[in-house]
């Protein structure tokens, strides 16, 4: 089965978090049939060389997407969605690590249940070193579980990702909303019935860290946050009760002491 890889890059980027995100693709036991990178805006010479270095090293063909003024993530990703070549698309984020057997795990199991439009994993957590994962990240694997979970919180892991081209196009694609584009176009996608399933095993080493914990908190997210479930309400995916029950908790946990609310955010990861 072929299918493309979807990576999208900005400015602020890390180019050695970039080369070793790429240079997981290059390692793949099952490798993607082409590489989408979209330039989301004008990126650093550092960033620009490590993908042309990438590029001029890899036996993958890649398709480089530029965009001349930064547009955000969700448009970014909207953006490359129509330069890939396949009917399914894998996610990757730029700073994270894909396992050497991630794609040959996804395919095998998408060639044998056809009625399934996005497939997801698991993911373990590191701080410094790939090698030693602190958490993992684990969610539903069957569709009906999927689907009650997502009235609570995501329920897949974005950097894990196969997706249908044209089922994900059908409801919109990724849209601009900011902390969220995945989990609104997953309950999008939920909404018009699409079959949803995830793997057990751990598909992506993903970095976590203070860096990550400190962009989950404060007003800005919050604000995301409440726009996130006012659309999903709109959507019509939540109840009202939902929505002001999700708003209630989240913002409790935002609000918290920064040592309280890393000490709660890992407690859930385990």
């Amino acid at each position: 089965m072929n299918f493309s890889a979807l990576i999208s890059v900005y400015a602020k980027e890390d180019p050695s978090y970039l080369e070793l995100s790429l240079s997981s693709l290059e390692n793949q036991t099952l490798m993607p049939s082409e590489i989408v990178i979209v330039k989301d805006g004008s990126l650093t010479p550092e960033l620009d060389l490590v993908i042309s270095d990438c590029r001029k090293e890899s036996d993958i063909p890649y398709k480089i997407v530029n965009i001349v003024h930064n547009i955000g993530l969700g448009r970014a990703l909207n953006h490359g969605i129509k330069y890939c070549s396949y009917e399914w698309i894998a996610r990757m984020d730029s700073d994270d690590i894909a396992v050497s057997d991630r794609f040959e795990k996804q395919i095998e199991y998408l060639e044998k249940y056809k009625n399934v439009s996005v497939l997801g994993g698991s993911i373990c957590e590191f701080d410094q070193d790939f090698w030693e994962c602190t958490k993992e990240r684990k969610t539903p694997q069957r569709h009906k579980d999927i689907l009650r979970y997502s009235k609570y919180r995501n329920p897949i892991n974005h950097m894990t990702v196969m997706f249908k081209k044209e089922d994900a196009l059908s409801v919109g694609g990724y849209l601009p909303l900011e902390g969220f584009e995945d989990y609104y176009l997953w309950i999008r996608m939920l909404q018009y019935r699409f079959v949803f399933a995830n793997l057990d095993d751990v598909l992506v080493k993903v970095r976590a860290g203070d860096s990550m914990l400190k962009r989950r908190r404060g007003w800005g997210y919050m604000r995301n946050e409440w726009l996130f479930e006012k659309s999903a309400r709109r959507e019509g995916f939540l109840t009202r009760y939902e929505m002001y029950r999700n708003i209630f908790i989240r913002t409790v946990a935002r609000l918290m002491p920064s040592f309280i609310f890393k000490r709660v955010y890992r407690s859930l990861r385990r």
